[in-house]
Formats: C-alpha cells, structure tokens, sequence
C-alpha cells in the first residue's frame, strides 16, 4: 500500500516589519514616511534597537551606533524607547490575530506562530487566512503596522518564510518546494545558526544550505553536540517537532556600576539593558526562559529575588519581571540607596 508521506502546511508565522519603529509612526503620525530610529537612550554613545524602512535604506539597523546613523542619515529623527506603548500594541496585535486563529505560541514581541486547522492547510485557505489577518490588523489596530507572514509545515521553515519577502510579505512554503525555495539562502539566514555554530558546520564541510539539508540526522546531531542538531534537522525537513528542555541551564550578565549609574534609576537602566542583550541571547539560541534572576549589592550587603512563569523568548515580557523585582532591590538599599554591582539571569530554559 502507498503510503503518503507528504506534510501538510501546520503553522502561520507571523513577524512584523521594524515593529518599534512602526508602533513610533503609528502613534505619532508626522513621523510617517520619515526615516526613523528607536534608541534606549537619547545619547549618541547608544545604538540604534530599531529602524523604520525609511531608515533602513541609508542602511541604518538595529546595532548601529547612533552617532554613525546620524551621519549616515541628516534628516534621521531619533526616538527614546518607549516599552510600555510597544508591550500596549503587542497586546492590540494579539487580540486582533486571536479573532482569526488562535495564537499557539509568542516568540517575542513582534513575533508570534500559530497552528493551522485541517481546514486551514490548503495553501488557497491559508493565503486568505492570512490576508484577513493582515486587513483586519490595518483596520483595528494601525496601518503602519504592517507584517511579514510565513506559512509551512513546521514552525522553523514558517519563521524563515517571513523573512523572505519584506516588508508587508506572505510566502507559502509547501514540501514540494524544498529544498529548492531555501537554496539561495545562507546558513547564517537560518534561525539558530549563529557565527558559532557557522563555524563548526564549515569545520564539518557543511557550507550552504543545500549540503545541510543532505546530512543524515545523526550527522546533524554530532555537528551540533546535542539532540538539537538532530530536532533542527527535522525542522527544517518540515516535520513538526516538539518543545524539548534544554542542557543549557542559565543565560545571564552582570555590570560593574560607575559612579554616575550607581543610583536607582540610573541603575535600572543598566539592568534593562543587560536584560535586553540576554533576550537577545536566548533568542539567538533558539531558547525560551521560565524565570528571572535579579541580584545587586552596595559594598556591605546584597540582594536577589527571583521569579518563575510560563517559558517566553519576548523582551519586554522579561522586563516586566525585571520591574516586578526592581522595587524590593531598591528597599533593600535602604535611604539614599547607591549600588555598586547589578546581574540579571533566565533559567529554565527550553528550546522553542
């Protein structure tokens, strides 16, 4: 008897375009069309954590110092990060993409993936499906908001669809286009595949996309040093793999403070900032975290308080844990409170 081993379309991703910067020319209209960049400090010793599209074609990214954006760009507006508004509009874009589909699981804060329904995974219904979804999030909730939409029979090759097509995309990505449709893409465009595990893929002889996709899963799995390189193997095969806790047990840094960032609020600055480059990280390495460490000291005493909840990749998820814990540091400091030291720590972490 045949048996059919074709995979269906299982998830819609969803990832939208320069979403702080988008949320900035939402809110404050004059700045639409303009070029844009969201910065956590109005400083030009910062970098940029966000540009509009408008910015990006002086070539401004995320990372880039302000001070070399400014020159890249004269008529760049510069905007300080504005956490809640953009925490505000996830929460909008959610309950918008919830009266469509069900959102399955949220990646960070622009980022989200869903499960289609036996209904929902012929390629003509998933496209309708998702064109309702970007209609309705012009509509109710702002057309500046626009999104790049991925459809595929995992969540991996979903994720990799929306950066096909940018801005405002939506690629559909069957089995039958594979490995084709990913040839042309570098190894370095795959999520999870960073500078590092680039390197060991090399030392193994895997240099394109085209030879990962040859390997055999156990030959995936010794390059990786784990079951990961296996499950990603699957992934990318389209097979619909799931979550699986993670060896890796902590991702966390921690500063010094000088004199002049020693003061609650100036520390707490410091601290979002560590917290960001540890979403960061845990993004990168395809991670989710179930709990937030915070520990600081002056010179004769410390402080550490922890909190645990469901596993999420999304920064500003992980600041609000971080403000939850910032005010029981601060009363340990007692009057005129001044700390020498700041760390922050994600434990319980799983791969997504």
């Amino acid at each position: 008897m045949h048996q059919d081993t074709s995979k269906p379309l299982r998830y819609l991703f969803i990832d939208f375009n320069s979403y702080f910067a988008s949320v900035e020319q939402q809110v404050r209209p004059h700045l639409r069309g303009r070029p844009v960049a969201v910065a956590p400090l109005m400083s030009d010793s910062t970098c940029a954590i966000a540009a509009s599209y408008e910015a990006k074609a002086f070539g401004i990214r995320t990372g880039t110092s302000i001070r070399d954006a400014k020159r890249m760009c004269q008529d760049l507006v510069i905007v300080p990060a504005r956490h809640e508004v953009y925490v505000e509009y996830h929460h909008k874009l959610l309950e918008e993409i919830d009266r469509h589909i069900p959102v399955h699981k949220v990646w960070s804060v622009d980022e989200m993936a869903c499960k289609l329904d036996k209904t929902e995974r012929t390629p003509d219904a998933a496209r309708d499906l998702a064109h309702r979804i970007k209609r309705g999030i012009a509509e109710r909730v702002g057309e500046c908001l626009q999104s790049s939409i991925g459809v595929a029979p995992s969540s991996l090759l979903a994720k990799i669809c929306t950066d096909l097509q940018k801005p405002d995309g939506l690629v559909i990505l069957r089995d039958t286009d594979l490995p084709g449709q990913l040839l042309n893409l570098k190894l370095r465009d795959l999520p999870g595949i960073g500078e590092r595990m680039e390197q060991r893929l090399t030392k193994a002889g895997v240099t394109s996309v085209g030879k990962l996709w040859n390997l055999a899963p156990k030959q995936a799995r010794a390059i990786w040093g784990s079951v990961g390189g296996e499950r990603f193997w699957y992934s990318l095969h389209g097979f619909d793999v799931p979550d699986l806790a993670t060896n890796k047990s902590v991702i966390g840094h921690s500063r010094v403070l000088d004199p002049q960032s020693r003061r609650p609020r100036e520390a707490r600055l410091v601290a979002r900032t560590l917290a960001m480059k540890a979403a960061y990280r845990l993004r990168h390495y395809g991670l989710a975290a179930g709990g937030f460490f915070l520990a600081g000291d002056k010179w004769e005493s410390g402080w550490a308080s922890q909190a645990r909840f469901s596993p999420t990749q999304d920064s500003f998820e992980l600041l609000k844990w971080l403000d939850a814990l910032w005010p029981g540091l601060v009363r340990s400091a007692g009057r005129n409170p001044q700390f020498r030291h700041v760390q922050i720590g994600l434990f319980n972490l799983v791969e997504m």
